[in-house]
């Protein structure tokens, strides 16, 4: 519900506070006194149009608050915080916009700045203005969908149908995708299966590189190292005055110390492993130099085993276990390959599984939804005959795509609200007619039969009883307070039959303030109440019979309550 309202140099308005009830309000003065401005002011704050010419002469800026109170559970609120608009425990919501001469206006959503998209978007489910030239949710054809599958409570079998829509969409992308990808299957087939062979064929090995690299730096340098190992182990044990030898003569003498002196006789044991050391070092360059010679033919097959070693890291990754995780890769995409005819077989009978599915809710749907349009139809055409709106013709149409590519996402059904004036004349789209009074009635009669299933908070309605009066007048005051159990609903009127059955009644007036005209906003209750419905009545001349009525008028419908 709309719960504060806050209008700063706003046309007429200089400065305005008021804070609203639920149920129904209506709104009543003097023709010219400014009525129109509040609604107008609400307006801008669900995302209106604004204009410089709506600020107060003389003034810069001006300012619009308004804070409104979503009820747990309801929709829009499940929105709000899914956007983190506002929190999870909070349901208050307000609305700021300033406008200015410059033309730079502002929006504010909750005391952060917000593009005016923002609030266009929160227009149609947060306040529906029913008057002239208004936003009206339910001219447009998607709301006039939803209000039929609400007033069907076709809401279970319609998330079904959305569910089951989303899965078939899914698996129709995935059919797509991969018969996209398998019209180009067989050349890249042909493709990883050359590169499979070559990876296949080179027989790589971890660690293959760097023994090679180490034989052909062996191989290299052959000539040399023979030379450097057969003199190394010429001064190990070529005569008797190679190391080895001295060595012994120096464990011989080391074992005389050690019998002479005690503290000495370790020394013999350490002469002793360094020999044994020194002669193992000896056999391994013995050995090393018998198996070393130059071999040009195998220094040959290593730069060759190099050189395609160097090819495939190049081709393949930059190293060799690169190539071997290539060469796991595309081992992996052909047999997943293999297994490609068998899954688009298996997906594309998944695929006319899921499009029964639809087909057949989509068909429940459509049945469902036509019997919902014929019943809303004839409780609305009660309604207009209520109002005196016999001769309106008030008709749904249903029209269905058939085939696939009729799915929506919401069902394979147009839905659209459509309106005869005159008998006679043939009907036209809700949206293209063109008496504002008359298209509120039919908006009245609308929101009374959808008023349970119809989730917009607020609801107004302006100058909706022009040309209208006496039964009608009272029909539509009776409509509009049934209406206020369901939603807040604000009512700009002329009529007393009107005004009477309203919970709460605000009076707008028209004065001057240092010279300068001002509108201004007051409740009415008691005396009050029956002095503004006693001018409704009689006009200029109030005489005690016109208050008597006025006073009977109230009691009447506060005993229908």
């Amino acid at each position: 519900m709309l719960a504060e309202l806050r209008i700063v140099n706003f046309a007429l308005i200089e400065q305005l506070h008021i804070q609203f009830q639920p149920g129904f309000t209506v709104l009543t003065g003097e023709t010219g006194a400014g009525k129109s401005l509040l609604i107008d002011a609400i307006g801008l704050l669900v995302g209106g149009r604004a204009s410089a010419e709506q600020i107060r002469s003389g003034e810069e800026d001006a300012h619009l608050e308004a804070s409104f109170h979503l009820p747990s559970g309801h929709p829009l609120l499940r929105q709000l915080r899914s956007q983190d608009i506002i929190g999870p425990k909070d349901h208050e919501l307000i609305l700021r916009r300033i406008l200015s001469r410059s033309g730079r206006h502002r929006v504010y959503l909750n005391g952060a700045l917000c593009p005016l998209r923002v609030l266009e978007e929160l227009g149609g489910t947060l306040v529906d203005i029913h008057g002239q030239h208004e936003q009206q949710s339910l001219l447009a054809p998607s709301r006039q969908l939803d209000a039929v599958d609400g007033f069907g409570s076709l809401q279970p079998l319609r998330a079904r149908y959305e569910e089951a829509h989303r899965e078939w969409r899914d698996l129709a992308a995935q059919v797509d995708t991969i018969r996209l990808a398998g019209a180009d299957r067989e050349r890249r087939d042909e493709m990883l299966r050359f590169q499979m062979q070559e990876i296949e064929q080179a027989g790589l090995a971890a660690g293959e590189e760097e023994t090679l690299l180490a034989e052909r730096q062996r191989l290299a340098h052959a000539h040399r190292l023979r030379e450097l190992a057969e003199e190394a182990h010429a001064e190990l044990q070529a005569d008797d005055q190679s190391v080895l030898a001295r060595l012994g003569r120096i464990g011989r003498l080391a074992a005389e110390l050690g019998e002479t002196d005690q503290t000495m006789r370790d020394c013999s044991g350490q002469v002793r492993d360094a020999s044994i050391q020194l002669k193992e070092l000896s056999g391994r360059l013995r050995d090393y130099t018998e198996q070393l010679e130059a071999d040009p033919d195998r220094q040959g097959k290593v730069e060759d085993r190099l050189d395609a070693i160097q090819r495939l890291k190049k081709k393949y990754g930059g190293s060799v276990d690169a190539v071997l995780a290539t060469g796991a890769r595309i081992r992996q995409e052909l047999q997943a390959a293999e297994t490609h005819e068998s899954r688009v077989a298996e997906l594309t009978q998944q695929l006319q599984a899921a499009e029964g599915r639809v087909a057949d809710l989509a068909k429940q749907l459509s049945r469902k939804r036509r019997d919902a349009a014929k019943r809303l139809t004839g409780a609305v055409a009660a309604e207009l005959a209520a109002v005196k709106m016999e001769q309106t013709a008030f008709d749904i149409a249903v029209s269905s795509d058939e085939g696939p590519e009729g799915f929506g996402a919401t069902g394979r059904d147009r839905v659209e609200f459509l309106l005869s004036s005159n008998l006679g004349e043939p009907p036209r789209p809700l949206g293209r007619i063109a008496s504002g009074g008359e298209l509120s009635r039919v908006m009245l009669a609308l929101k009374t039969v959808l008023a349970e299933t119809d989730h917009v908070p607020v609801l107004v309605f302006d100058e909706i009883d022009t040309g209208v009066g006496g039964a009608v007048a009272a029909a539509m005051g009776t409509r509009l307070r049934k209406l206020g159990a369901f939603h807040q609903v604000f009512c700009i009127t002329h009529l007393p039959q009107v005004a009477s059955q309203a919970e709460h009644h605000f009076l707008v007036e028209k004065g001057q303030d240092n010279r300068r005209t001002t509108t201004s906003v007051k409740p009415l209750n008691g005396i009050g109440r029956e002095e503004e419905i006693a001018r409704m009545l009689g006009g200029e001349t109030i005489t005690k019979k016109v208050r008597e009525t006025a006073a009977e008028l109230i009691a009447g419908a506060k005993g229908k309550r």
